[in-house]
C-alpha cells in the first residue's frame, strides 16, 4: 500500500510541475513563455521533462546506536548531499516518516541506474548499512534542477 502512495504521489507532483506538458499540441501552437535557454541550460527535452533515477532509502539491516559514531555518520549524509547538490547531480533529496522502514528519496540527474548506485554508495547511511537502495528510473519536469537553487534562497538555518 506505501509503495501506491508514494508512486501516487510521485505522479501527482509530476503532474504539478508539468501541467498539460504531455499533450500534444499543434505544431502552430508554441508556448509564449518558452525560454530556449533555460531549457538548453535545464538539458530539457520538448516538453521541459529529463530522464532521473528515484531512489527509494529503507531501513538497512544495521541500526547505528545514539552516539558519537552516528552523529558523524549523518553529518557525513548531509554533506554527501550538499556535495551532490552543488555538483548538479542530486535534484531533490528529503525523508518521509520512516513509520514503515522507508525513511527518504533521492532523485539524481543522471541517465542511468548504475550511475545512481555509484553516487548512492558514497553516502555514510549506506556505507555503515543504516539504509538501503531501491532504484527506479523517473521521467519529469527539468525544472526539478532549479530546486536547489530557490531552496538556497529561502534556507533561513542549514543543517
Amino acid at each position: 500500500m506505501r509503495s501506491l502512495r508514494v508512486r501516487l504521489a510521485v505522479c501527482v507532483a509530476s503532474m504539478v510541475f508539468c501541467g498539460a506538458s504531455h499533450a500534444q499540441p499543434a505544431p502552430e501552437a508554441a508556448n509564449p513563455a518558452f525560454d530556449a535557454e533555460l531549457a538548453k541550460q535545464l538539458t530539457a527535452d520538448e516538453r521541459g521533462m529529463k530522464k532521473y533515477v528515484l531512489v527509494v532509502l529503507k531501513t538497512g539491516p544495521n541500526k547505528v546506536p545514539a552516539g558519537p559514531e552516528r552523529d558523524a555518520m549523518f553529518k557525513g549524509h548531509f554533506a554527501n548531499m550538499g556535495r551532490l547538490a552543488s555538483e548538479k547531480k542530486l535534484a531533490l533529496a528529503g525523508p518521509f516518516d520512516g513509520v514503515d522502514g522507508w525513511r527518504g528519496l533521492f532523485i539524481f540527474a543522471v541517465e542511468s541506474i548504475d550511475e545512481a548506485r555509484a553516487l548512492v554508495a558514497t553516502d555514510p547511511v549506506i556505507i555503515k548499512g543504516e539504509m538501503v537502495a531501491e532504484y527506479h528510473q523517473y521521467y519529469g519536469s527539468a525544472a526539478l534542477m532549479v530546486v536547489n537553487d530557490v531552496h538556497k534562497k529561502i534556507t533561513k538555518k542549514g543543517f
